[in-house]
């Protein structure tokens, strides 16, 4: 069986903005069972989860309170 590389390389980097967004997904604010959807989406539609998760997914990130107090 022979892959081409640049088949290799597209998904090595949809991978790496899964994760991306994944991380991205816990960090944010909002109800668990809403982020664990949008999880579950982006895990098992990869390309058409992240497009949707792009458009209408959550977009504030909590920020931690101790970092703030640090950057006074």
């Amino acid at each position: 069986m022979h892959f081409e590389p640049t088949w290799i390389v597209l998904a090595v980097a949809l991978l790496l903005v899964e994760l991306w967004a994944i991380n991205r997904l816990r960090k944010s604010e909002g109800k668990a069972s809403t982020r664990g959807v949008w999880m579950v989406v982006i895990v098992f539609v990869p390309l058409l989860g992240l497009i949707a998760w792009a458009l209408a997914g959550p977009k504030q990130i909590a920020h931690n309170p101790r970092s703030a107090q640090a950057r006074q």
